[in-house]
């Protein structure tokens, strides 16, 4: 109920006159290129940036824009998601534990657009209904086994090309999944499990859906016609970079 009423909030804001802007990118787009390398984050780093701190307070204190483009409402919310991910760190959540999840996810609340929102109900109330499976390889969840985090946050005009990146690196990752063509088995991440119907929705099966992106022309073949026998892997939640700091 609580992700439905967040929906049609901001459904209520697109459709009404714009009042301020969102947040730019610029500041959140210097602290990824500041503080992330190779998807590694130094949460020191970013909690030392004041450009962080204003692009979070940015995401409280909107109030309605332009969200009508389903680019820029789609980037929008990924930037966002992303940062409120990195402050739940800086504040002393962590996903690590199957407490600290419940707590980080579905616990925390944000200032967003005037009112609050948790991170679940971004992801499975925002996001997801988006209708763009790309967009799972684009957030990022502090966990190692969650896709790379990118060294600079997506923008409305380059969306597009932003997620079809996102896309392959993901697919072709080998820490992320594996394809053994001689015994037919794909050790698939977890990602695939929990969002199966949107990649079915989107290609017809999971295995479909990757052999739009995989660089291997083996793999990619067999995944086209269904061929692995797909196994999960077990998704590892340690954070994906170091923080020694703690919250004020």
């Amino acid at each position: 109920m609580k992700n439905l009423l967040l929906r049609a909030l901001l459904l209520s804001l697109v459709c009404a006159p714009a009042l301020a802007t969102l947040p730019g990118t610029d500041d959140l787009d210097a602290v990824l290129l500041r503080n992330v390398r190779n998807g590694f984050v130094d949460y020191d780093g970013i909690r030392a940036d004041p450009a962080f701190g204003r692009y979070v307070t940015g995401l409280a204190t909107a109030t309605a824009s332009d969200l009508g483009d389903p680019e820029v409402r789609l980037a929008f919310l990924i930037n966002a998601y992303n940062a409120l991910a990195i402050q739940g760190i800086l504040d002393g959540y962590s996903p690590s534990s199957w407490f600290g999840r419940r707590t980080y996810f579905k616990g925390r609340e944000y200032g967003f657009l005037e009112g609050t929102t948790t991170l679940d109900q971004l992801e499975h109330g925002l996001i997801v209904p988006e209708g763009e499976p790309r967009a799972h390889f684009a957030i990022v969840c502090a966990s190692l086994s969650c896709p790379r985090l990118a060294s600079q946050a997506y923008d409305a005009a380059t969306l597009d090309a932003q997620l079809e990146a996102a896309a392959r690196a993901f697919a072709n990752d080998p820490t992320r999944n594996r394809y053994d063509v001689k015994y037919g088995v794909a050790f698939l991440s977890s990602i695939f499990d929990w969002h199966e119907a949107d990649f079915v929705r989107a290609a017809g099966s999971i295995q479909k859906y990757l052999a739009r992106y995989v660089s291997d022309p083996d793999v990619a073949a067999l995944l086209a016609r269904d061929g692995f026998e797909i196994r999960f892997v077990d998704y590892d939640w340690d954070q994906n970079g170091v923080y020694r700091g703690r919250p004020d």
